[in-house]
Formats: structure tokens, C-alpha cells, sequence
């Protein structure tokens, strides 16, 4: 029951993707069929410089849905059930997540938070319980077994797991949805453990579509000041 930490691994994002953009962009302001220009977009005869420079000047006017045609799948590990509780709460996005009903958990693995982790008593404390669950489930799934529960057993044992233990989840978001995501959760005030993957999963997005990650992220650093009201400011920036 080792403690683990977070992994975020990209899977895959849209191909072409910034002449998606581009395209979806142009066939709301093109009199023609962008089916017509999408050759030349792959072929790079219209220049990633100039698409780019066009997209951009859109979506300053505030007109972003043609970046939903553009998605990224990642794959994390290393994160607890109290992330993905917090993560599958962003609705236009599809997820596949590691399942406890199927998974045995007898040798669960498990997030420590710094903040325990920093205090050695209170560091103690949690793992002798991480150890007291894993025991617990250990003992409940073979009562179960014997009384005739068989595979079903980790089913119910499962109830006894805590929202340390350990997960794995794959999940696609489109552009538009993953902008929302980094607006709120990587803001200072967001959880440590999502902020972390957050920033994480930025940084790749970044690497990959720079022309509409440059600028996202927590919602502060974009605007110069902060948007959520002097009862939830962290004070980092100015309120408006």
C-alpha cells in the first residue's frame, strides 16, 4: 500500500488541429466551402503563421465555439477518488475510470497530502489507518467470499475504501470545456492535489496548440485582476 503520486500522460489530441480551428473559424465568416480549402490547409498553403494570426483575432472577440472540434485525451494515475469526485464534475468531457467493483483493493495504493505529510505524528496516524482499511477490506471481501458472494464480494467491500485510495482515469475534453477546466482549476484557490494535474495537463496543451492555451489558465492571470468577489479573492491580483 505504497503512497502514489500523480502521472499525466496525453494521449492523443485532434489531428491538424489548429486548421480545424482554422477552418470552423473561416466557414463562419466564408461565403465558400471550407471543404474546398481544407487541402490546402494540410498541404500548408496557407501558413500556420496566418491561421494562427486569424484565429487569434476571433476569439478576442469572445467567439470560441469552433474550438470544440478540437479535443485531448489524457491518462492519469496516481490521483485519488477525492480528485476524480471533484474532476467528473466538468460535464462536456467522457470519461473511463478505474472501477472499484471489478479492481481488487486489498493492497490499495493511496495520496498522502503534504500538508499530513509535513506533521510526522499526523503522518502517522494516517497511514496506520490507510493500513486499518486495507485490513478491513481484506477481511470483509473473504467473509464475503465464503458466504457465497464470490466475485461480487470486492463490490461491497469496496465501501469501506477512503477517498485517498488511489485511482486511474482516462478522459477527453474539446478545447472550449478544457479553457473552462484551467479558469478554475488552476487557480490558486483550487485544491492542491486537481491544481497540480491541472498545470500539468496545461503544460502539454500548451506544447501542442500554443495559438489557444497560450493565455489559459486561472482566469486572474488573463484578466490583471480577480474575478471572484472580495469573499473569495486569494489577493494575488487586484479585484475589479
Amino acid at each position: 500500500m505504497p503512497q502514489k503520486a500523480c502521472t499525466v500522460s496525453l494521449l492523443a489530441s485532434t489531428p491538424d488541429a489548429m486548421s480545424l480551428i482554422y477552418a470552423a473559424f473561416r466557414q463562419c465568416y466564408h461565403a465558400g466551402f471550407v471543404g474546398d480549402m481544407w487541402p490546402r490547409l494540410v498541404a500548408g498553403e496557407i501558413s500556420r503563421e496566418k491561421q494562427g494570426e486569424f484565429i487569434a483575432k476571433i476569439m478576442e472577440s469572445g467567439h470560441t465555439s469552433p474550438i470544440e472540434h478540437v479535443s485531448f485525451t489524457f491518462a492519469v494515475e496516481g490521483v485519488s477518488r477525492a480528485l476524480t469526485h471533484q474532476l467528473v464534475r466538468h460535464r462536456i468531457a467522457s470519461y473511463s475510470q478505474q472501477s472499484q467493483r471489478y479492481v481488487d483493493g486489498s493492497d490499495f495504493d493511496y495520496i498522502l497530502p503534504p500538508a499530513i505529510a509535513r506533521i510526522p505524528e499526523a503522518r502517522e496516524r494516517f497511514e496506520a489507518f490507510m493500513r486499518e482499511v486495507g485490513s478491513a477490506y481484506k477481511d470483509l471481501k473473504e467473509l464475503l467470499e465464503t458466504k457465497g458472494r464470490g466475485a461480487k464480494a470486492k463490490e461491497d467491500a469496496r465501501f469501506v475504501l477512503p477517498q485517498a485510495a488511489e485511482s486511474k482515469i482516462v478522459f477527453t475534453m474539446n478545447c472550449r470545456s478544457l479553457i473552462n477546466f484551467f479558469e478554475h482549476r488552476c487557480c490558486a484557490r483550487a485544491q492542491w492535489e486537481i491544481r497540480g494535474m491541472a498545470n500539468d495537463m496545461l503544460a502539454m496543451c500548451r506544447e501542442v496548440l500554443p495559438v489557444i492555451f497560450e493565455t489559459a489558465g486561472a482566469r486572474c492571470e488573463r484578466l490583471g485582476f480577480c474575478p471572484e468577489g472580495e469573499k473569495f479573492t486569494c489577493g494575488r491580483y487586484p479585484l475589479p
